[in-house]
This record gives structure tokens, C-alpha cells and sequence, in this order.
């Protein structure tokens, strides 16, 4: 295991060496420290989870031009590095179905799967969270908030989510501060409550700075 994680990050760090949206390395390495803190409280399967959570970004259509292709890739490092075939397609299923805009009604299938979700949503969360909205939305060209324009409430297809019209703080209502009910494990649950109050007064204090309430 400690080769295959080796050669594994060594290719997320070179895909993501670049990244200025909050997908960068570091958010990987958060991500897995909070997996592998669900998981061993949940009694889920951390190979499975830290390999998950290695490779979840390099297949994120936020940041990849062909789905397909990338996860084409990313299914060939897992077997050269002589994983069973089982090991291969519940990492695949993970990274393929864990995202905010993919997630299905149904939710995640295995434990594994609920943990590395809950880990990626937590790193949406909080402090970090804040930062990495605001990150993402510079990067991507959005205002920072436009008081003339609310948070959209319809439910939208994935197309609509990606590149309709939105802001950094309209993000939080459409996104960040559902988080906190979809969190699928009770280590899940208690990580967020904090980090959901957190976001919960910085918005409530931006707004009141932004219209100039003392």
C-alpha cells in the first residue's frame, strides 16, 4: 500500500500543481485527513477511502475538458498498481458518483462512499470553506455578491448549476449550507454543525457590512 500511495500522489500533485480553485493539493490532503478520521470512527475500509480521496478531483468536470477521458486515466493507474478488480470499480463508483452535482437521491451506495463525501463536503464548510468559495468564484470570474441578484431555488440540471448566472455568497445558499442535512455518517453530522454555525455568522456579518449596518 505505502508504494501505490506513493505513486498515486505523486500524479495528483503534478495534475494539480496548477490548480487556483480550491482544488489544489492541499484540499486533497485535507480531505484525506478528515476520511481517514470518519472512517476509522465508522469502521470503513481506508485503503478504499484514501485512494478515493487521492484521485476524486482529477475526474471533477470543474476541472477536466473530457470526463471520459480522465476517468479513462485514472482507471489505468489503478490497475497497474495490481489492485483487484473489485477494489478498482468501488474506488470508481465513489469518485463517480460523490459530487454535489451527481449525487443521486439514493445517496452513497457503500460506507466507504458516504465517508469520502463527507469529507469532501466538510472541506466546503467553515473557515476553509469561506475561503475556497470566494477562491473558486475569482477564478471563475463571478462577483463576489450583487445584491439585485438572489440565490436560485428551482431545482437546475447539472448545466444549469455549473454556468447559470451566481455568486460567491448566492453559493452558500445554493449549496454550502445544504450540506449540513446531507451528511451521511454521524461523525459526518457532528464535523459539521460547527463549521455550519461558522458560515452561518460570517454571511449574516458580510451582509450587514455590505449594506452598512453598524
Amino acid at each position: 500500500m505505502e508504494q501505490i500511495r506513493a505513486n498515486i500522489e505523486q500524479l495528483v500533485k503534478e495534475k494539480l500543481k496548477d490548480d487556483h480553485t480550491g482544488h489544489d493539493w492541499d484540499h486533497i490532503e485535507r480531505v484525506r485527513s478528515l476520511a481517514l478520521r470518519i472512517g476509522k470512527n465508522e469502521g470503513a475500509d481506508l485503503m478504499v477511502c484514501e485512494l478515493a480521496v487521492l484521485l476524486h478531483d482529477l475526474i471533477d468536470d470543474k476541472l477536466v475538458e473530457d470526463e471520459d477521458e480522465a476517468l479513462q486515466e485514472v482507471t489505468r493507474v489503478l490497475e497497474n498498481e495490481d489492485l483487484q478488480q473489485e477494489v478498482i470499480k468501488h474506488i470508481v463508483e465513489i469518485i463517480t458518483t460523490m459530487s454535489f452535482s451527481k449525487s443521486s437521491e439514493k445517496g452513497m451506495r457503500t460506507l466507504e462512499g458516504k465517508v469520502v463525501q463527507d469529507a469532501d463536503r466538510l472541506d466546503a464548510l467553515g473557515a476553509i470553506g469561506i475561503a475556497r468559495t470566494f477562491m473558486f468564484a475569482g477564478a471563475k470570474g463571478e462577483a463576489m455578491h450583487q445584491a439585485h441578484l438572489p440565490p436560485r431555488t428551482e431545482p437546475m440540471t447539472k448545466e444549469e448549476y455549473r454556468h447559470g448566472e451566481s455568486t460567491a455568497i448566492n453559493h452558500f445558499y445554493e449549496k454550502l449550507f445544504k450540506l449540513k442535512s446531507l451528511m451521511n455518517t454521524e461523525t459526518g453530522v457532528k464535523l459539521a454543525e460547527e463549521r455550519h454555525r461558522y458560515m452561518e455568522g460570517f454571511i449574516e456579518q458580510f451582509l450587514a457590512d455590505w449594506e452598512g449596518i453598524k
